[in-house]
Protein backbone atom coordinates (compact mmCIF):
# COMPACT_ATOMS: atom_id res chain seq x y z
CA UNK A 1 0.00 0.00 0.00
CA UNK A 2 1.82 3.17 -1.27
CA UNK A 3 0.31 5.52 0.82
CA UNK A 4 0.67 3.56 4.02
CA UNK A 5 3.07 6.71 6.48
CA UNK A 6 4.35 3.29 7.81
CA UNK A 7 5.78 2.35 4.55
CA UNK A 8 9.24 2.54 5.26
CA UNK A 9 9.25 1.11 8.75
CA UNK A 10 6.12 -0.89 9.30
CA UNK A 11 7.43 -2.07 12.80
CA UNK A 12 6.83 2.20 14.34
CA UNK A 13 3.14 1.54 13.41
CA UNK A 14 2.54 0.42 16.90
CA UNK A 15 4.73 2.29 18.73
CA UNK A 16 3.45 5.95 17.60
CA UNK A 17 0.05 7.56 18.71
CA UNK A 18 -2.58 7.38 16.23
CA UNK A 19 -3.07 11.33 15.68
CA UNK A 20 -6.57 11.23 17.15
CA UNK A 21 -5.96 9.51 20.05
CA UNK A 22 -3.32 11.86 21.36
CA UNK A 23 -3.62 14.60 23.29
CA UNK A 24 -1.83 16.62 21.33
CA UNK A 25 -4.25 16.83 19.06
CA UNK A 26 -5.74 19.60 17.93
CA UNK A 27 -3.85 21.24 20.76
CA UNK A 28 -4.47 24.98 21.91
CA UNK A 29 -3.67 27.03 24.71
CA UNK A 30 -6.68 26.39 26.49
CA UNK A 31 -6.53 22.71 26.29
CA UNK A 32 -2.52 23.13 27.90
CA UNK A 33 -4.05 25.12 30.79
CA UNK A 34 -7.01 22.61 31.39
CA UNK A 35 -4.81 19.96 31.31
CA UNK A 36 -2.15 21.63 33.91
CA UNK A 37 -5.15 23.01 36.07
CA UNK A 38 -5.81 19.17 36.86
CA UNK A 39 -2.36 18.80 38.32
CA UNK A 40 -2.68 21.82 40.06
CA UNK A 41 -0.82 24.08 37.70
CA UNK A 42 -1.63 27.61 36.42
CA UNK A 43 0.69 27.63 33.79
CA UNK A 44 1.61 31.64 34.20
CA UNK A 45 4.64 31.89 32.41
CA UNK A 46 2.88 30.53 28.78
CA UNK A 47 3.03 32.81 25.92
CA UNK A 48 -0.45 34.30 24.50
CA UNK A 49 -1.99 33.42 21.33
CA UNK A 50 -1.25 36.81 19.42
CA UNK A 51 3.06 35.74 20.47
CA UNK A 52 2.73 32.54 19.61
CA UNK A 53 0.94 32.98 16.14
CA UNK A 54 2.67 36.06 15.10
CA UNK A 55 5.96 34.01 15.64
CA UNK A 56 4.51 31.24 13.06
CA UNK A 57 3.36 33.05 10.91
CA UNK A 58 6.54 34.94 10.18
CA UNK A 59 8.93 31.97 10.81
CA UNK A 60 6.80 29.62 7.91
CA UNK A 61 6.41 32.96 5.23
CA UNK A 62 8.75 31.50 3.23
CA UNK A 63 7.53 27.70 3.36
CA UNK A 64 5.77 26.16 0.82
CA UNK A 65 4.62 22.70 0.01
CA UNK A 66 4.56 19.53 2.14
CA UNK A 67 6.48 19.79 5.58
CA UNK A 68 8.89 17.96 7.12
CA UNK A 69 9.11 18.04 10.94
CA UNK A 70 12.35 16.51 12.66
CA UNK A 71 11.20 14.47 16.16
CA UNK A 72 14.05 13.85 18.85
CA UNK A 73 11.85 13.49 21.79
CA UNK A 74 8.30 13.22 22.42
CA UNK A 75 7.48 13.73 18.86
CA UNK A 76 8.93 10.30 17.90
CA UNK A 77 6.04 8.53 19.29
CA UNK A 78 3.32 10.80 19.92
CA UNK A 79 3.72 13.54 17.09
CA UNK A 80 0.26 14.38 17.81
CA UNK A 81 -0.67 15.62 13.78
CA UNK A 82 -1.64 13.55 10.89
CA UNK A 83 1.24 12.45 8.61
CA UNK A 84 1.34 11.00 5.02
CA UNK A 85 4.99 9.36 5.99
CA UNK A 86 7.81 8.95 8.16
CA UNK A 87 11.06 8.25 7.82
CA UNK A 88 14.58 7.34 10.50
CA UNK A 89 17.08 10.73 10.12
CA UNK A 90 19.68 12.09 10.66
CA UNK A 91 20.04 15.63 11.74
CA UNK A 92 23.43 17.29 11.15
CA UNK A 93 24.72 20.29 13.76
CA UNK A 94 22.28 19.43 16.20
CA UNK A 95 22.19 17.03 19.33
CA UNK A 96 19.56 15.66 22.08
CA UNK A 97 21.10 16.37 25.49
CA UNK A 98 18.55 16.51 28.80
CA UNK A 99 19.12 20.12 29.78
CA UNK A 100 15.31 20.91 29.90
CA UNK A 101 14.02 21.02 33.72
CA UNK A 102 10.68 20.22 33.90
CA UNK A 103 9.21 21.67 36.95
CA UNK A 104 5.95 23.32 35.27
CA UNK A 105 3.46 20.21 36.11
CA UNK A 106 3.77 18.16 32.41
CA UNK A 107 6.56 15.56 33.62
CA UNK A 108 7.77 17.27 37.03
CA UNK A 109 6.91 19.69 39.44
CA UNK A 110 8.98 22.87 41.45
CA UNK A 111 9.07 20.35 44.21
CA UNK A 112 10.18 17.32 42.28
CA UNK A 113 11.49 18.27 38.79
CA UNK A 114 11.93 15.91 35.77
CA UNK A 115 13.93 16.11 33.12
CA UNK A 116 13.21 15.82 29.15
CA UNK A 117 15.22 15.92 25.61
CA UNK A 118 16.27 19.96 24.30
CA UNK A 119 17.92 19.74 21.09
CA UNK A 120 20.98 21.79 21.46
CA UNK A 121 23.78 22.61 18.52
CA UNK A 122 26.14 19.70 18.25
CA UNK A 123 27.53 17.02 16.42
CA UNK A 124 24.36 14.98 14.75
CA UNK A 125 21.26 13.19 16.25
CA UNK A 126 19.38 10.19 15.45
CA UNK A 127 15.07 10.59 14.72
CA UNK A 128 12.49 10.33 12.73
CA UNK A 129 11.24 13.00 10.25
CA UNK A 130 7.50 13.26 9.35
CA UNK A 131 5.90 14.73 6.50
CA UNK A 132 2.42 17.03 6.41
CA UNK A 133 0.64 17.19 3.22
CA UNK A 134 0.61 20.93 2.21
CA UNK A 135 -2.70 21.11 2.53
CA UNK A 136 -2.47 20.81 6.11
CA UNK A 137 0.39 22.46 7.06
CA UNK A 138 -0.83 26.04 8.30
CA UNK A 139 -3.44 24.03 10.43
CA UNK A 140 -1.14 21.35 11.76
CA UNK A 141 1.67 24.57 12.35
CA UNK A 142 -0.52 26.47 14.51
CA UNK A 143 -0.95 23.28 16.67
CA UNK A 144 2.23 22.46 16.34
CA UNK A 145 3.09 25.96 17.92
CA UNK A 146 0.80 25.72 20.43
CA UNK A 147 2.53 22.47 21.98
CA UNK A 148 6.27 23.38 21.60
CA UNK A 149 5.85 27.16 21.99
CA UNK A 150 3.90 27.12 25.01
CA UNK A 151 6.22 28.71 27.06
CA UNK A 152 9.86 29.96 26.80
CA UNK A 153 11.80 26.51 26.06
CA UNK A 154 12.39 26.23 22.37
CA UNK A 155 13.07 28.22 18.74
CA UNK A 156 12.00 27.25 15.66
CA UNK A 157 14.54 26.22 13.32
CA UNK A 158 15.27 24.19 10.14
CA UNK A 159 17.47 21.68 9.38
CA UNK A 160 19.08 19.16 7.20
CA UNK A 161 17.73 16.10 7.80
CA UNK A 162 19.64 12.66 5.84
CA UNK A 163 17.35 9.84 5.55
CA UNK A 164 17.80 6.58 3.44
CA UNK A 165 15.67 8.08 0.88
CA UNK A 166 17.78 11.75 -0.07
CA UNK A 167 17.60 15.13 2.46
CA UNK A 168 15.15 17.10 3.55
CA UNK A 169 14.51 20.05 4.89
CA UNK A 170 12.51 19.65 8.42
CA UNK A 171 11.02 22.01 10.70
CA UNK A 172 12.54 21.48 14.66
CA UNK A 173 13.01 23.37 17.44
CA UNK A 174 15.88 24.04 19.45
CA UNK A 175 16.78 25.06 23.20
CA UNK A 176 16.69 28.38 23.58
CA UNK A 177 19.35 29.01 26.22
CA UNK A 178 17.48 32.48 27.51
CA UNK A 179 14.81 30.42 28.71
CA UNK A 180 14.65 29.59 32.42
CA UNK A 181 13.71 25.77 31.88
CA UNK A 182 16.82 25.27 29.95
CA UNK A 183 20.18 24.38 32.15
CA UNK A 184 22.99 23.57 29.64
CA UNK A 185 24.97 23.18 32.50
CA UNK A 186 22.54 20.50 34.93
CA UNK A 187 24.83 18.05 36.38
CA UNK A 188 24.58 14.49 35.26
CA UNK A 189 23.74 13.78 38.88
CA UNK A 190 20.76 15.79 38.47
CA UNK A 191 19.59 14.25 35.24
CA UNK A 192 19.47 11.13 36.68
CA UNK A 193 17.62 12.11 39.44
CA UNK A 194 15.00 14.48 37.61
CA UNK A 195 14.74 11.51 35.40
CA UNK A 196 14.21 9.33 38.12
CA UNK A 197 11.78 11.08 40.35
CA UNK A 198 10.24 13.59 38.42
CA UNK A 199 6.39 13.58 37.84
CA UNK A 200 3.57 15.43 36.47
CA UNK A 201 -0.27 15.08 33.96
CA UNK A 202 1.95 13.78 31.08
CA UNK A 203 3.12 10.91 33.30
CA UNK A 204 6.94 10.42 34.59
CA UNK A 205 10.37 11.48 33.46
CA UNK A 206 11.12 7.76 33.67
CA UNK A 207 8.24 6.98 31.16
CA UNK A 208 9.80 9.59 28.61
CA UNK A 209 13.03 7.88 28.36
CA UNK A 210 11.75 4.90 28.31
CA UNK A 211 9.79 5.47 25.03
CA UNK A 212 13.03 6.99 23.49
CA UNK A 213 15.12 3.73 24.22
CA UNK A 214 12.25 1.60 22.77
CA UNK A 215 12.03 3.59 19.87
CA UNK A 216 16.17 3.02 19.69
CA UNK A 217 15.93 0.08 19.49
CA UNK A 218 13.36 -0.98 17.18
CA UNK A 219 15.28 1.29 14.45
CA UNK A 220 18.72 -0.02 15.52
CA UNK A 221 19.92 2.92 16.82
CA UNK A 222 22.81 3.35 20.03
CA UNK A 223 22.52 6.22 21.65
CA UNK A 224 24.69 5.73 24.87
CA UNK A 225 23.18 8.54 26.36
CA UNK A 226 19.73 7.83 26.79
CA UNK A 227 21.08 4.19 27.45
CA UNK A 228 22.77 5.68 30.28
CA UNK A 229 20.58 7.87 31.72
CA UNK A 230 17.92 5.04 31.74
CA UNK A 231 19.77 3.00 33.28
CA UNK A 232 20.98 4.84 35.92
CA UNK A 233 17.60 6.33 36.32
CA UNK A 234 16.57 3.03 37.08
CA UNK A 235 18.90 2.16 39.97
CA UNK A 236 18.61 5.25 41.62
CA UNK A 237 16.54 4.60 45.11
CA UNK A 238 13.51 6.60 44.71
CA UNK A 239 13.32 5.74 41.33
CA UNK A 240 9.21 5.18 40.84
CA UNK A 241 7.80 1.39 39.00
CA UNK A 242 7.57 1.95 35.45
Amino acid sequence: MTDDPFRHHPRLRPLVTPPEESRFYRFTLAAARKMLAAGGMTGEHFHTEEEREAERIAFMAGHSGDLWVFGYGSLMWDPGFPFSEVRRAHAAGVTRTFCFVEDGGGRGRPEAPGVMAALDRGDGCEGLVFRIAAADVATETYHLWSRERIAPCYLPAFVTAETALGSVRALTFLADHTAPMIHPDLSWADQVRYCATGKGVLGTSLEYVEALATHFDELGIDDPLVSRLLAEARAYPAAPAS
